[in-house]
C-alpha cells in the first residue's frame, strides 16, 4: 500500500475522493494542519530578517507606520470633504 499527500484545489474534488473512498479503493485521513497561516508568514518574515545586517529598530517601524497611518487619513479626509462641497 502506498500513502500519498494530496493538496485539494477544488473544493468539489473532495466529492470524487468520498466516493473512491466508499468504494474502499481509497481511505482518507484528514490531518489538521498544525501551523497557520500567520506563523507561516512569521516564519518568512524572520528568515527574511535573518539575512539582513541592517535592521530597523521597533521604534523606527512603528514611527514609519505611523507617519504611513497620517498620510492616508490625511488623503481620505481630504477626499471625503471634497465630496461635501457644494
Amino acid at each position: 500500500m502506498d500513502t500519498i499527500c494530496v493538496e485539494v484545489l477544488n473544493p468539489a474534488s473532495i466529492t470524487l475522493l468520498e466516493e473512491l473512498e466508499k468504494l474502499q479503493l481509497i481511505a482518507i485521513h484528514r490531518e489538521e494542519k498544525d501551523r497557520s497561516r500567520s506563523s507561516d508568514f512569521i516564519d518568512l518574515v524572520r528568515k527574511l530578517r535573518s539575512k539582513s545586517s541592517n535592521l530597523p529598530s521597533l521604534e523606527e517601524i512603528t514611527a514609519e507606520v505611523e507617519q504611513e497611518r497620517a498620510e492616508m487619513y490625511a488623503a481620505s479626509t481630504e477626499e471625503n470633504e471634497s465630496h461635501y462641497r457644494y
